[in-house]
């Protein structure tokens, strides 16, 4: 029975949906949390992960769901390795694809065995390695969102947007200025709220608080330009961190590994 061999492909990132596919063996990721939905589905072998005080498994077919802020980690349950599939999705993309107001969806049990749901993430997943077009990819998070809806325990409620333009305009504002400390004043001048009501009301819209939004924008600007061949330091303090340090200390709690680890497996 052959093993997997450890390897990150990074299969696209349009308009707040980014696609990976990974493999690896023993214990892939440590502990760690995303702003965004993670949508994934296990290709071969056993997944197994903790998440929300339990340790959890899934198997080939079933789909993994994991809600913004959650911590969790990664591993393969058997010696020959595991291969999957995420679709990573920002909140506010299910925000807009629901339409509604009452909060994100939340799925209690992150494994879902979905025959319906599996299959029409299957055509997702072949249209995301076919480069999608942006009409392509408003089809597969409304897909998403409605099947996160299905199991979530939110009841369907009336039809009305919910994000209001000042909160809308403070993740905008943090988004921009991601690389530079943005006070607490700036978003109650933006939004016309206070501050508490700003962090309430984002983390009810986008799943996580201003802070972390701003901190998770400075680590993807930092990963497209190591990417392209920035080296680790030039990278982090590009992006707004103090130094290397303090961006690896961040990286690693978004992601579970190291940068240096992260490139290592993209070139894998």
């Amino acid at each position: 029975m052959s093993v997997t061999h450890d390897r990150l492909r990074l299969l696209g990132g349009l308009s707040g949906l980014e696609h990976i596919e990974a493999a690896f063996t023993g214990e892939g990721f440590a502990p760690h949390r995303h702003d965004t939905y993670g949508i994934g589905v296990t290709l071969s072998g056993v997944q197994i992960f903790h998440y929300r005080g339990a340790l959890r498994a899934s198997l080939p077919g079933n789909i993994i769901v994991l809600h913004p802020d959650e911590l969790h980690d990664g591993a393969a349950g058997t010696e020959t390795g595991l291969v999957y599939r995420m679709i990573y999705v920002a909140p506010e993309r299910i925000a807009e694809a629901q339409g509604i107001k009452g909060g994100l969806p939340f799925v209690t049990d992150p494994v879902v065995s979905d025959g319906q749901f599996r299959a029409r993430l299957g055509e997702a997943l072949v249209q995301l390695d076919d480069a999608p077009s942006e009409l392509a990819v408003s089809g597969i998070v409304a897909m998403i969102a409605d099947g996160l809806r299905c199991h979530s325990d939110v009841r369907p409620l009336t039809a009305d947007r919910g994000l209001s333009a000042g909160i809308a305009a403070c993740r905008d504002h943090l988004s921009v200025h991601c690389t530079r400390d943005v006070g607490s004043q700036e978003l109650e001048a933006i939004a016309g709220l206070d501050r508490y009501t700003i962090a309430r009301q984002f983390r009810r819209a986008f799943g996580t608080s201003p802070h972390r939004y701003l901190v998770m924008r400075r680590i993807e600007l930092a990963r497209r330009l190591m990417h392209s061949g920035t080296g680790l330091a030039e990278a982090a303090i590009a992006s707004g961190f103090a130094d290397q340090a303090h961006f690896t200390r961040h990286f690693k709690a978004a992601y579970g590994i190291t940068p240096g680890r992260w490139l290592a497996l993209l070139r894998n």
